[in-house]
């Protein structure tokens, strides 16, 4: 008879012994040690800011840390001005740790290192980005565009404490403001009521810091870059009519003037844009400096053509404004001439506004290859648009009317019914670095395509235009007709979540509503085209939109 407690034993010793293996193997792997590696990368808890002149780097305190080490740079780490060291991860980078004051006004480039109990787990450099001290507490204002021409300065302040009695100018590298560059300026009482005195003397294409003072003692200063040299009044083809300030003298100036003349006109003076076609010439209206802010004036109750068999390098308008008196009637441009040919038509560093189109082009074998706008704000444009490649007068079949190449750059467009309508295909369009706000329709090819394809970069959109102030939707129309097979290249948009697409009408290759705020979120007031960013987190802040309006480093 077998003997069940027996069988019944030996099953629990062998159960415990199997437990005890396997409690030792787990025991054994808990108790693995494994390799020690490096510490975290230093990471922020917010970004870099200035106080005044000090640096405040806040980073995530990381547990195995005994220390950071903090490198600051002027030149991205091409050399390192200061090295610090901290038990801590917060860190106040000022005199009483750099040994003496950071420059003021001055980009810094910040990075940081962790440091183990054994250096060898010490943590890789992180870059912790750039960061720039703030303004001097000053009365000067910041100089504008119209502040500075190619050798001279207009420095301006808030007259207040005590009076501003000289100026001196400095090197840019001079950042101690050690050596002046030219004898002092002395400041009249006068000039000092005032809160404006000019600086003399400079050289074009230049950098420069202007300090002021009151008795000897420092009251601030600014940077200042002259401008490329201003064209000579008396140099070959230049026709200086800064004297004559009659509405007429533009006009009259062209009919007399020879291919290829530059018509030198004065700011602050309004003109008639000219009426007569303009008949095989080559042509530049061009705004001389000078101070303020009043661009010379181009004034239109009607449009500007070019005679019928004209072969014309150039029509160029640089440093103007060019205004219509109503945008459902004016244009700078509408012939209806054949046989033309237009190498280049440029608006660079100007206001344009208040047109029914600014280029309407008619007629058979009529041909633009390049057409620019660059550097200017344009505001008010009804239904023809920047450009228009319209149909034959009075009544269709569409002409051979043809722009090749369209370049929108560095420039901002506000309310608009149209940006581009055409009959006929162009080669290529280019946006770059521009904003868009309140434009109706950005293209109308009518079965149309742009062969070399439309590129869209940096740029900015807003919503449609409510011209009415009525509307509840705001629906653009991207692609009101053709381009079926055109290639878009985008990169580096942003559009606003206001801004909807007409059902199947949108450009696809942009994104959507990326920008996840209005445009009344994001500028300032687009109703006055000031484009500055009213929401300074915007991930586009630096490299995105007109440059006039990007905040900087």
């Amino acid at each position: 008879m077998k003997n069940n407690n027996n069988i019944f034993n030996i099953k629990t010793v062998l159960f415990l012994c199997l437990s005890a293996i396997m409690f030792n193997a787990c025991t054994k792997d808990d108790e693995q040690t494994y390799e020690k590696t490096r510490l975290f990368r230093p990471v922020l808890n917010v970004d870099l800011y200035s106080e005044g002149n000090t640096i405040i780097v806040n980073m995530g305190s990381l547990k195995n840390a005994i220390g950071y080490t903090v490198e600051v740079s002027r030149d991205t780490f091409a050399t390192i001005e200061y090295t610090v060291e901290s038990d801590v991860s917060y860190i106040e980078l000022n005199e009483n740790n750099l040994g003496e004051e950071l420059f003021w006004n001055t980009l810094y480039q910040v990075r940081a290192t962790a440091h183990a109990a054994d250096p060898q787990y010490d943590s890789k450099p992180s870059d912790l980005g750039s960061v720039r001290t703030q303004r001097f507490p000053t009365i000067l204002n910041i100089p504008a565009v119209y502040d500075v021409t190619d050798v001279a300065a207009r420095v301006t302040w808030t007259p207040l404490g005590a009076p501003v009695t000289a100026m001196k100018v400095f090197a840019a590298t001079d950042l101690k403001l050690k050596t002046p560059l030219f004898p002092e300026t002395p400041v009249t009482s006068q000039e000092n009521s005032n809160g404006e005195s000019f600086i003399y003397g400079l050289s074009p294409e230049s950098k420069y810091q202007i300090a002021i003072y009151s008795d000897g003692v420092l009251r601030g200063w600014v940077n200042y870059n002259t401008k490329v040299a201003d064209i000579s009044p008396t140099a070959p083809g230049v026709i200086d009519i800064r004297a004559d300030e009659s509405p007429s003298a533009v006009e009259n100036a062209v009919l007399t003037a020879p291919d290829g003349a530059i018509i030198l006109v004065k700011r602050g003076v309004t003109y008639d844009l000219p009426s007569t076609a303009l008949n095989n010439k080559s042509i530049t209206i061009r705004g001389a400096y000078g101070f303020g802010e009043q661009k010379a004036k181009l004034y239109t109750t009607g449009n500007w053509n070019i005679a019928s068999g004209s072969n014309i390098d150039h029509i160029r308008f640089i440093d103007l404004e060019l205004r219509g008196q109503k945008y459902d009637a004016n244009y700078v441009f509408n012939p209806s001439s054949g046989n033309t040919n237009v190498n280049e038509i440029l608006f660079d560093n100007c206001k344009i506004g208040t047109f029914r189109g600014i280029m309407r082009l008619r007629g058979n074998n009529a041909t633009i290859n390049n057409f620019e706008i660059r550097n200017s704000v344009v505001d008010s444009i009804g239904g023809y648009g920047l450009l228009t490649l319209d149909t034959a007068i009075p009544t269709p079949p569409a002409t051979s009317a043809t722009v090749k190449n369209i370049k929108l750059v560095n420039s901002t467009f506000n309310k608009a019914l149209y940006l581009f309508n055409s009959y006929n295909p162009s080669e290529t369009i280019l946006f770059e670095s521009c904003t868009f706000a309140n434009i109706n329709v950005i293209f109308r090819y009518r079965g149309a395509e742009v062969t070399g394809g439309i590129t869209i970069k940096n740029s900015i959109f807003g919503r449609k235009w409510d011209t009415t102030g009525t509307a509840t939707t705001f629906d653009v129309t991207g692609i009101d007709s053709g381009l079926a097979n055109t290639n878009f290249d985008v990169a580096n948009n942003y559009t606003t979540s206001d801004l909807t697409w007409v059902l199947n009408k949108g450009i696809s290759a942009l994104p959507l509503g990326n920008y996840s705020k209005k445009q009344e979120e994001l500028w300032v007031s687009t109703a006055t085209n000031n484009f500055n960013f009213k929401d300074t987190g915007f991930a586009g802040r630096y490299d995105s939109g007109d440059p006039r309006w990007r905040l900087k480093l």
